[in-house]
């Protein structure tokens, strides 16, 4: 799993409420057990039309996202199915980390597990930030996992929570099986004695 400690980047925002995993990454692409390729495939419906060209007013598709490691997305975002696919695909596109005021808790876990953070607002900064997008659409974030703080272009910086054994994991760059894997010299003295 990538280590996540600081990203600093564009922020690419997309306002849809409850966007489903099934909009993040289509059912016809999950036959797949490799990563590589699914940020190819990341809401495929709404980036191209039926002939495979991008839709030029889908946000994704605009030159000046392109290399944007932050979305800004509406609430609920991840409900649905709970395919580890999604954040595969979104982690393929490039991105780092989902800013929104709630994430499915499946969508969240598997985030988590698979070096996406997720970062949980209020209502009134997540409508700040989308403010801030609309009035400078190149505006950079700095999102700083160890302070759990976005810092905006004036210096001020927001807070957001998460659990400490995910932090720990994020900034180690390990997944759950790690974090035991970690512990194995102990785990083989426990079992010897």
């Amino acid at each position: 799993m990538a280590q996540f400690t600081q990203v600093t980047s564009r922020v690419i925002p997309l306002p849809n409420r409850n966007v489903d995993t099934d909009q993040i990454i289509p059912a016809r692409f999950l036959k797949v057990t490799d990563k590589s390729g699914l940020g190819e495939a990341l809401f495929s419906d709404w980036r191209y039309n039926a002939d495979g060209s991008e839709k030029s007013d889908f946000v994704l598709n605009h030159k000046h996202h392109q290399g944007a490691q932050i979305l800004l997305a509406g609430d609920n975002f991840g409900c649905g199915s709970s395919r580890e696919h999604a954040p595969w695909a979104l982690t393929s596109w490039g991105f780092r980390s989902v800013i929104s005021t709630s994430f499915a808790d499946i969508f969240h876990n598997n985030a988590l597990k698979n070096g996406l953070l997720p970062v949980i607002v209020n209502k009134e900064i997540h409508q700040s930030l989308f403010d801030l997008v609309e009035e400078i659409p190149t505006v950079a974030l700095t999102i700083d996992l160890a302070s759990q703080s976005i810092t905006l272009p004036d210096g001020d910086a927001l807070k957001f929570p998460i659990d400490k054994f995910s932090k720990n994991c994020l900034l180690s760059g390990i997944d759950q099986l790690g974090y035991i894997m970690s512990h194995d010299a102990k785990i083989s003295t426990y079992e010897t004695s």
